[in-house]
């Protein structure tokens, strides 16, 4: 898969309902407007509805009559109820709309009628670069802040399940820090040389795996080359795998606002059902996209 337009063409015979949580928002709204009219599937709408409408007439749009509209104006309640239609098995997929990411994760993590498992949670950022032509993962830039090595193997894993779901027979997984050279002072080349003893003895299947690497060792074949870096991931890295979130979010916001024609998508894996969760700032085509994702990974 080259670019996330092709994510829009893929059916499923499943039936799809999509639990969203707090969807008063433009950007929200506009896509699950968009994605209901290529079929994708149906949706349930826990929120203010009554703002729900008013937005859905500026946008020029009528809710549909197989939609579900449940009027929840408190923020905790609407996950909470959109978190419970996952759960009971009502909708297929959750959706964060206008809410904090910790508010529907609380309600998604909760021991009584969560969606968690015994996996880890991570976010997985699907990027499509028009300096790279191809897609590329990244994670985790939104949920664990400061990942320990047996947290950054199930990142990991995370990412590449994703990974062979779109298509990658077996994804090439690129440790990041700021150089390639282990250095005692540095913590994240220790993490990825821990990684990647850890994929050496057969614990992270199904990938290549190689750090520490900077990101242009990873994603550029000439800086590989001149850098003299001998692994089949130098260069050709489908996934990037970050040492902390603040160096998955700069470079994801940097790729988004700093680059001409990106496209993303962003979901969390590791729970019972795929959840859909894009930053307030990202389009409506971010938000699309990232729906596309989840039905994807069904």
């Amino acid at each position: 898969m080259k670019s996330l337009k092709e994510l829009l063409n893929f059916k499923t015979n499943k039936k799809v309902r999509i639990a969203v949580a707090c969807p008063e928002d433009y950007e929200v709204l506009s896509a699950i407007f968009e994605a209901y009219e290529l079929d994708m599937g149906l949706f349930s709408l826990f929120g203010n509805v009554s703002k729900i409408k008013s937005i859905a007439q500026e946008i020029g749009k009528d809710i549909p009559s197989d939609f579900l509209l449940v009027d929840a104006t408190d923020g905790q309640l609407a996950c909470q109820l959109a978190v419970k239609a996952v759960s009971q098995g009502e909708a297929q997929i959750l959706m964060k709309g206008l809410i904090d990411t910790s508010v529907i994760l609380k309600e998604a993590l909760n021991k009584e009628y969560g969606i968690r498992t015994d996996k880890i949670l991570s976010h997985v950022m699907v990027c499509e670069l028009p300096f790279l032509n191809r897609l590329v993962l990244l994670s985790d830039g939104a949920m664990i802040i400061d990942p320990s090595v047996p947290q950054l193997k199930e990142i990991t894993m995370n990412a590449v399940e994703l990974a062979k779901a779109l298509g990658f027979a077996r994804p090439k997984v690129a440790v990041l820090s700021a150089v390639e050279k282990i250095n005692p002072k540095m913590p994240s080349t220790l993490k990825a040389q821990e990684l990647r003893e850890l994929w050496e003895k057969g614990e992270i299947p199904d990938c290549e795996l190689y750090g520490p690497l900077a990101v242009d060792g990873a994603l550029s074949l000439e800086a590989a080359r001149i850098k003299k870096i001998e692994s089949p991931v130098a260069g050709r890295a489908d996934i990037l795998i970050v040492p902390f979130i603040e160096v998955g979010n700069a470079l994801y916001k940097g790729w988004m606002f700093g680059c001409s024609g990106p496209k993303s998508a962003g979901i969390i894996m590791g729970a019972k059902a795929p959840i859909v969760l894009t930053s307030r700032a990202d389009s409506h085509e971010a938000k699309l996209y990232s729906i596309a994702l989840a039905i994807k990974c069904l």
